[in-house]
């Protein structure tokens, strides 16, 4: 089972798996409409295996079908994993509204770290993991599963 304030370096693959298993939505902090963006096929890959995307972004209207909210603390969705793309420096606040509507997990993309913001996350109990692909860890430890 995932223990609270794991982070990728502390959590083992099936725990990990277990984990992406039970989930069911995601917010995607910075999901953008442009289908050429990281955030587009990240999320649209992950829609494909069944969650539900809620994207939070306040410049587009609708993304994979799904309207968008336009900050994470005016979701009403429970939030399984809040996924991150967006800069490093607005981690601290993506962490406190996190923390602040009950997300299990935050997810820092790759290239995304910010080590203040994930040990307040990892205090307020989150499964923090930082500079890592969701879509690739999903694949990785659960394309076996698909099949």
């Amino acid at each position: 089972m995932v223990r609270d304030g794991d982070s990728m370096g502390s959590i083992n693959d099936k725990d990990l798996a277990d984990f992406l298993t039970s989930c069911k939505t995601i917010a995607v902090v910075g999901l953008s409409a442009d289908p050429h963006k990281a955030s587009y096929v990240v999320a649209s890959y992950l829609q494909s295996q069944g969650y539900e995307i809620v994207p939070v972004n306040p410049n587009a209207r609708i993304v994979l079908g799904r309207k968008c909210v336009e900050r994470l603390r005016d979701v009403v969705e429970t939030i399984d994993i809040v996924d991150v793309f967006r800069p490093a420096d607005e981690a601290p606040q993506i962490i406190e509204d996190a923390i602040a509507i009950g997300a299990k997990a935050v997810w820092l993309q790759s290239g995304i770290t910010n080590e203040q913001a994930e040990q307040q996350g990892k205090n307020a109990g989150l499964l923090v993991i930082s500079n890592r692909c969701l879509m690739k860890e999903h694949q990785r430890l659960l394309a076996r599963a698909q099949l």
